[in-house]
């Protein structure tokens, strides 16, 4: 019997649908593959305790709901979970709730039978079947239908479901992480989010902090942006300033690190070769021009640790520019205009090393 249709594999007709389930199942985790974005990237103290939330909740199998502003990282921290669980080699499948349309919610998540609606042509295999020993990651799960809550609840609950058009009880085991930038807790007092339903998903919340409450861990995540981008698309010459780097922390971000990922690779696709520029609306009125930040930086009092992770983040785009060569022609310490050994040893303090 057989996962993906419960059918005698026998029969050529069963082969084939026994096929396309495995396509559609590989094509499901070639996507997923393709949105992770590596770990997790900051020493603020909000992230720090982050990172000490999921290591408590990861080797457990509690449900974790994830709260935050969009582009605060949401899915990332959902991959994280996942790749500290036990389950880290099952698989690890994600909906992205905003995007299903109404009638079609039951079928992504339980799957349907041929004939079941029309253009139901062969059986389909849900999220949730496919995220079986694994972790089921629920984007955007305010949006998910009154009307459809009460099955999803019992699937979370019981392990039980049936696909649409089937009178097969089908079990699965997953191990459930949802996220929302809505307030689900006000959804319920509005009646728009099952009561019962928001506290099955509540049972360890994690909150996000938007990226204007973190600006120390701005430097380092544009310098790693940047390494990235630049290897990416070709730009090897192209090299971004302290300046530069400082400018970027007197933006909000109300798009968070996705808002500041965009930016800097933006400003690495039209770079020449030099140093880069980031165009921004101005912080004071979003519909002025954007202005070049690298040319108006405002004189700031800064803390140590901003001017600490400040001088990191540049000293590690001078490295991540030259490949990390620290001696001689065209190396690091040229670029900065110190001595290789100054360079070393402040290498040595930041704890700079080459990890590939």
């Amino acid at each position: 019997m057989s996962m993906f249709g419960h059918v005698d594999p026998a029969s050529s007709g069963c082969r084939n649908i026994v096929q396309r389930n495995l396509e559609r199942e590989n094509a499901y985790r070639r996507e997923e593959a393709t949105r992770a974005i590596g770990d997790l990237i900051g020493r603020s103290l909000p992230m720090r305790h982050l990172n000490e939330q999921i290591a408590l909740v990861a080797p457990t199998n509690a449900t974790v709901l994830i709260l935050g502003e969009s582009g605060t990282g949401k899915e990332l921290v959902s991959r994280e979970i996942h790749k500290a669980s036990s389950r880290c080699n099952g698989p690890m499948v994600r909906v992205n709730c905003a995007a299903v349309p109404r009638d079609l919610f039951e079928s992504e998540f339980f799957g349907h039978v041929k004939g079941a609606f029309t253009g139901a042509l062969h059986d389909r295999v849900g999220r949730f079947e496919l995220a079986n020993g694994g972790t089921l990651f629920l984007d955007e799960v305010g949006e998910i239908p009154m009307e459809l809550q009460g099955k999803l609840l019992r699937a979370i609950q019981e392990g039980e479901y049936e696909r649409v058009g089937g009178n097969k009880t089908l079990k699965t085991e997953v191990r459930l992480v949802a996220a929302t930038n809505r307030n689900l807790a006000e959804e319920v007092r509005k009646g728009k989010f099952r009561e019962d339903l928001y506290y099955r998903l509540n049972v360890f919340p994690i909150t996000l902090t938007p990226l204007r409450e973190r600006k120390s861990d701005i430097p380092t995540l544009a310098s790693h942006f940047f390494a990235r981008a630049c290897k990416e698309f070709n730009k090897s010459l192209a090299f971004m300033t302290g300046e530069a780097l400082a400018a970027l922390q007197e933006h909000d971000w109300p798009g968070n690190v996705r808002e500041l990922q965009n930016v800097v690779e933006r400003a690495v696709i039209t770079a020449r070769d030099g140093p880069i520029f980031f165009e921004l609306p101005s912080a004071r009125d979003p519909t002025l021009r954007p202005q070049r930040l690298a040319d108006s930086v405002l004189i700031q009092v800064r803390t140590e640790e901003e001017v600490r992770d400040a001088k990191r983040a540049n000293i590690l785009a001078a490295l991540n520019k030259t490949r990390w060569k620290v001696y001689g022609h065209g190396g690091a310490a040229e670029l900065l205009a110190i001595k290789p050994g100054t360079l070393a040893a402040r290498m040595k303090k930041l704890g700079l090393q080459r990890s590939w």
